[in-house]
């Protein structure tokens, strides 16, 4: 069963959408997208950096 009445005209959904892609941000514009984790602790930060660092940065 419809919740709106047969009488009343449903309005059909675009079959294109013309937005400008380049207005909404992807998930690659983000941290998150590229795998990185979100913003927290300065201390486990400092510790990733450190386990990251390539061994000609000691």
């Amino acid at each position: 069963m419809s919740s709106t009445p047969a009488s009343e005209p449903r309005e059909p959904k675009p079959a294109l959408i013309f937005d400008d892609p380049l207005d909404q941000q992807s998930s690659d514009d983000t941290d998150r997208g590229w795998g990185d984790r979100p913003a927290g602790d300065s201390a486990a930060d400092l510790k990733r950096f450190l386990d990251e660092k390539p061994p000609h940065h000691i």
